[in-house]
C-alpha cells in the first residue's frame, strides 16, 4: 500500500522552516537584548571616563595654584574654573561638557562655583542627582552617580584635586552632560551592534535550515517507508486470513472503510481511528491458529468445533500482542464477537464494557458480510440487510451506534458497496494517507 509522500514531505519542510525561523528570531531577540544592555553599560562607562578625563584635565591646569593653596584667597580658583567652564576642555568639548561645577576644601568650604544657566535641563539633572544620594567620597577615589533624563546620559562626578606631589588639596563636584552628537553616535553604535548580532543569528538559521531539512527529509523518507511497510504487512496478513477463510481481501478493505465512516460520525479522534483501522484489518488474524478441518468445514460446526473456532480470538490477541505497533488493534481483535446484550464471546461483555471500536466494527462487519457475495451465498439487498441489523438492535448492536450508521448506510453502500479489490484497496489507501500521514506530520511540528 505505497502512498505518495510528496505532500507530507512538503509539510515537513514548511514546519522545519517555520521552526528554524521562529527559533532564530527568538534567539536573535534575546541576544540582541543582551547586546543592547551590554553596549549601553559600555556607553555609560565611557561617559564616566570622559567626565573624569575632563575633570582631570582641569586638575592639571590648576596644580600650580594648589601647591600654594594655603596661601591663596578663597576665590583664587574661580577664574580658573570660569575659564575651564568656558572651554570645558577643548579636546572633549564635542563629546560633552560640565554644566555645573563646584570646588570646595576638605571642610566643605566652597572655593569656586559655576553653573551653565543656558542648559535648560540643569535643575532636573540636579534633582535627579540629589535623589540618588550624591555624597562626598571617604577616600581619594572618585564618586559617581549615573542618571538619565529622556534618552540622554548624565554623570554626577566628584573627584579629588591634587597638587604636583599627589596631595589632595580640594574636591571637584560636577555634572557632566553628554553632547547630543556624541549621544547619537553612541546610540548608533548600540543599534549597529544589536543589528549585527540579530543578523548573524538569522544568517546562522538560514545556513542551518538546509542541513536540518536534509536530515529530517531523510528521516521522513525512512518514516514513510516504515509506515508503508507496517501498513502493507497488516494488509497482507489480513488478506491472507481472508483468503484462507474462503473469503476475499476486499471484505477487509470495505469493512474497514465502513468502520471509519461510522467512527467519523461518532466523532472519534485520529488516534482512535488509527487503532480501528489496524483492528479492522486484523480482526480475524487469529484464524491462522485454527486447523483447516474446522476453519474450512462447509457444514455447520458442532459444539466442540465451535469451541475450537472461538479460540481464534485469543490467538489473535497473542499475535497482535507481540508487536507494540499492533497492540492498539486488540480492542477490535479481542471483542469483535462480543454482543451488546452480553451473549457474545469470549468474555460475555455487554454494553459499554465492550470497547467502542469493537462495537463500531461489529455493525460494519455484519453489514458488509450481508451485502457482499460469498462462495456460499449471494449478496442480500440493502433494505433486507438494514432490516436484519434493526432486529439486532440492543442485542447484537449498540442502539446509538446503529442509529448513526442508519443515517449514513445508504450513502456508504452506494459509494463503496460495489467496489472490487483494487478500488477498495485504493480507497482505503487514501483514508490511511489522511489519518496516518497527518499523525506523522504532527510529530514534526
Amino acid at each position: 500500500m505505497t502512498m505518495n509522500p510528496g505532500n507530507f514531505r512538503s509539510s515537513v519542510r514548511r514546519s522545519i522552516a517555520l521552526r528554524v525561523g521562529m527559533t532564530a528570531i527568538l534567539l536573535g531577540a534575546v541576544f540582541a537584548g543582551i547586546t543592547a544592555v551590554t553596549e549601553r553599560q559600555r556607553m555609560e562607562e565611557g561617559v564616566v571616563a570622559l567626565a573624569r578625563a575632563t575633570a582631570a584635565h582641569w586638575n592639571v591646569t590648576v596644580r600650580g595654584q594648589l601647591d600654594r593653596f594655603g596661601l591663596l584667597k578663597l576665590g583664587a580658583l574661580q577664574d580658573s574654573l570660569d575659564a575651564f567652564m568656558a572651554g570645558n576642555g577643548e579636546q572633549v568639548l564635542e563629546q560633552g561638557r560640565f554644566v555645573y561645577a563646584r570646588v570646595h576644601d576638605a571642610d566643605g568650604l566652597e572655593l569656586a562655583q559655576l553653573e551653565d544657566t543656558s542648559f535648560i535641563n540643569l535643575e532636573k539633572i540636579r534633582q535627579a542627582v540629589d535623589a540618588a544620594d550624591f555624597r562626598p567620597p571617604e577616600s581619594d577615589d572618585h564618586f559617581v552617580v549615573r542618571t538619565r533624563l529622556g534618552s540622554r546620559s548624565y554623570v554626577a562626578l566628584q573627584i579629588a584635586l591634587t597638587n604636583k606631589h599627589g596631595e589632595i588639596r580640594a574636591w571637584f563636584d560636577g555634572i557632566f552632560a553628554l553632547s547630543a552628537t556624541e549621544q547619537a553616535r553612541l546610540q548608533a553604535n548600540i543599534w549597529r551592534a544589536v543589528l549585527h548580532v540579530f543578523t548573524g543569528i538569522l544568517v546562522t538559521g538560514l545556513i542551518l535550515y538546509p542541513v536540518v531539512s536534509q536530515l529530517l527529509g531523510r528521516l521522513s523518507g525512512l518514516t514513510d517507508r516504515l509506515l508503508d511497510a507496517n501498513l502493507e504487512t497488516i494488509q497482507v496478513l489480513g488478506g491472507a486470513i481472508a483468503k484462507r477463510d474462503c473469503d476475499t481481501d476486499t471484505h477487509n478493505y470495505r469493512v474497514t472503510v465502513y468502520s471509519i465512516r461510522l467512527a467519523e460520525v461518532v466523532g472519534l479522534d485520529d488516534a482512535q481511528i488509527q487503532a480501528l483501522i489496524k483492528g479492522a484489518l486484523l480482526h480475524d488474524v487469529g484464524k491462522l491458529g485454527i486447523r483447516d478441518n474446522v476453519l474450512l468445514k462447509p457444514e455447520r460446526l458442532d459444539e466442540a468445533e465451535f469451541e475450537i473456532m472461538k479460540t481464534h480470538v485469543q490467538h489473535g490477541l497473542d499475535i497482535t500482542g507481540r508487536a507494540d505497533w499492533l497492540a492498539e488493534a486488540q480492542d477490535v481483535v479481542g471483542a469483535h464477537h462480543e454482543k451488546y446484550d452480553g451473549s457474545g464471546y469470549p468474555g460475555g461483555l455487554a454494553r459499554d464494557a465492550i470497547p467502542l471500536n469493537a462495537r463500531i466494527f461489529a455493525i460494519a462487519d455484519v453489514f458488509d458480510a450481508l451485502t457482499s457475495w460469498r462462495p456460499y451465498k449471494e449478496p442480500i439487498s440493502f433494505d433486507d440487510t438494514m432490516e436484519i441489523l434493526e432486529k439486532g438492535r440492543g442485542e447484537h448492536f449498540d442502539p446509538r451506534l446503529l442509529d448513526l450508521f442508519t443515517e449514513i448506510a445508504r450513502e456508504v453502500y452506494d459509494q463503496f458497496g460495489g467496489l472490487k479489490s483494487d478500488d477498495a484497496r485504493g480507497e482505503l489507501g487514501r483514508i490511511i494517507q489522511r489519518y496516518f500521514r497527518r499523525d506523522t506530520a504532527a510529530l514534526m511540528r
